[in-house]
């Protein structure tokens, strides 16, 4: 049976660079960091060594703390270009403004527009 090998969208050494610049622009230590991320000091260390990686949990997280996106820690600091009307940057602070929102909203919310790209799939 062959294996199946991932293709790497960005090496430990690079995040780890990523991470140690964006996190001293932002003028906070590595003790600062993983005191907001839950994790010791020497796992931000070995991640910014990179002798270990990060989750899609401590990416969201670290994104949160120095106030960047999550693409541009993984996107070699820019921004994924927009795609549609998120370009404009009124759907994305629509979208930004409920995911404030309680869950029970949230979910009110999703099931209107399910329902109406459901029915604008039928026209289509």
């Amino acid at each position: 049976m062959r294996s199946r090998r991932s293709k790497v969208a960005i090496s430990k050494q690079e995040l780890g660079s990523r991470l140690r610049a964006l996190r001293q622009s932002h003028g906070i230590s590595q003790a600062e960091v993983a005191r907001r991320l839950g994790v010791d000091q020497s796992h931000i260390s070995n991640v910014e060594r990179g002798a270990r990686g990060l989750t899609i949990q401590q990416v969201v997280k670290l994104s949160r703390v120095l106030g960047v996106a999550a693409d541009e820690i993984l996107n070699n600091g820019k921004r994924a270009p927009a795609v549609g009307s998120l370009r404009s940057g009124r759907m994305l602070r629509r979208l930004q403004r409920i995911e404030e929102l309680p869950a029970a909203q949230q979910q009110a919310i999703l099931k209107i527009l399910d329902g109406l790209l459901e029915t604008h799939g039928k026209r289509a």
